[in-house]
């Protein structure tokens, strides 16, 4: 496969895969481990596959150094069903939830809490445009929890460390867009979620890690397939489960622990951001980002153009120059460059070179 013609993807989700991950699924894919069909068709009830989602959470355990006091999950319905299952499951009747607003996701995230229930936002961005996190927080001492987003994907905009809740008060995050990026102290959460489909494999799969204590607040009469407390007891196995996302998730996992880890994915990441970073800020102002420096994110990075039909012609040079994935979210333009752990540093410079020969032809 060595002549193989890969595009330089910046897609926000689905978003790059890594060319290894792929090899070996193809080459599985019609023989898995010897049993004569391809995972797809396995039982999901086979040994061969209760390997495999076991292995995959026991990588995912040694990755993010996830205590034994905390059980994995891989669901379905995306981060987004998270919205609503997490406040049905975590927030006792009556109760409100705390929910820092910092971008498009974690407002829709507030929105949803709010149709089964109490929920207020602890803080906003949305004045200033989504552009930093916020610098003071307003927060219920008797909240269910506090959930914040991470990584916001449409506004580029990330925390680099967590906010403190009131004592006695879960912390509760949105981690899709960041997921398995850089180190985090999980033990510092009661709950964490991630869509898989930006860093950690195909879209299908959502991962969640809760506190063995947040299992225990699951009401009784919940449906089952939104019943956090059942989903964990069966292994994430109550129901037949994306198995064919939890293969590719898992071999991502595998990757990850072969380059080192997420220290050293972590300073990869940073590697290409300060390369795109610097790109736009030495250009004079012909390409100008979103978010303020101290809250730049490592994994989205959105910038302008002076006009939108240099925007819509920079999108289209670049694809011709096998650049796919660089335009803005719909809900506000621009440009978008979505550098996950997949996105290679080459792929970044050849971004970056791009991007000085568009400024030059166009500047």
């Amino acid at each position: 496969m060595s002549d193989l013609k890969r595009a330089y993807n910046f897609n926000p989700g689905p978003g790059a895969l890594p060319l290894e991950v792929l090899q070996q699924a193809q080459a599985e894919l019609l023989d898995f481990k010897g049993t004569g069909m391809s995972v797809m068709e396995i039982s999901h009830r086979s040994k061969e596959f209760e390997a495999v989602i076991q292995t995959a959470e026991a990588d995912l355990r040694e990755l993010m150094g996830i205590p034994s006091n905390y059980k994995i999950m891989f669901l379905q319905g995306g981060a987004t069903l998270q919205f609503t299952m997490l406040a049905m499951n975590l927030r006792p009747a009556g109760a409100s939830a705390d929910y820092i607003v910092n971008g498009a996701w974690s407002k829709i995230a507030l929105k949803e809490a709010k149709k089964l229930g109490a929920a207020r936002a602890a803080a906003t961005t949305e004045a200033t445009g989504f552009n930093s996190v916020p610098e003071s927080l307003d927060l219920d001492p008797k909240a269910a929890y506090l959930h914040f987003t991470m990584n916001e994907t449409i506004h580029g905009v990330e925390f680099f460390t967590e906010p403190t809740p009131p004592a006695g008060v879960p912390l509760v995050c949105d981690t899709s867009s960041n997921f398995i990026s850089r180190p985090i102290d999980v033990s510092k959460y009661a709950f964490l979620y991630a869509g898989a489909q930006k860093n950690a494999g195909p879209s299908g799969v959502t991962v969640v890690i809760a506190r063995d204590d947040m299992l225990e607040r699951t009401p009784e009469n919940l449906p089952v397939m939104l019943d956090y407390k059942t989903l964990a007891a069966s292994g994430s196995l109550h129901n037949t489960p994306p198995s064919f996302a939890i293969y590719m998730v898992g071999l991502v996992f595998q990757w990850a622990k072969r380059q080192g880890g997420l220290a050293a994915i972590e300073k990869v990441n940073r590697e290409k951001a300060e390369l795109l970073y610097g790109a736009i800020d030495n250009s004079g102002g012909f390409y100008r980002g979103h978010a303020v420096p101290a809250a730049r994110s490592l994994m989205n990075v959105p910038f302008r153009l002076p006009t939108e039909e240099l925007e819509e012609a920079f999108a289209k040079e670049a694809k011709k120059n096998n650049l796919i994935g660089l335009k803005g979210h719909r809900s506000v333009g621009g440009m978008r460059a979505s550098i996950y752990n997949a996105v290679t540093l080459e792929g970044t410079k050849a971004l970056v070179d791009f991007m000085a020969d568009f400024q030059k032809k166009n500047g």
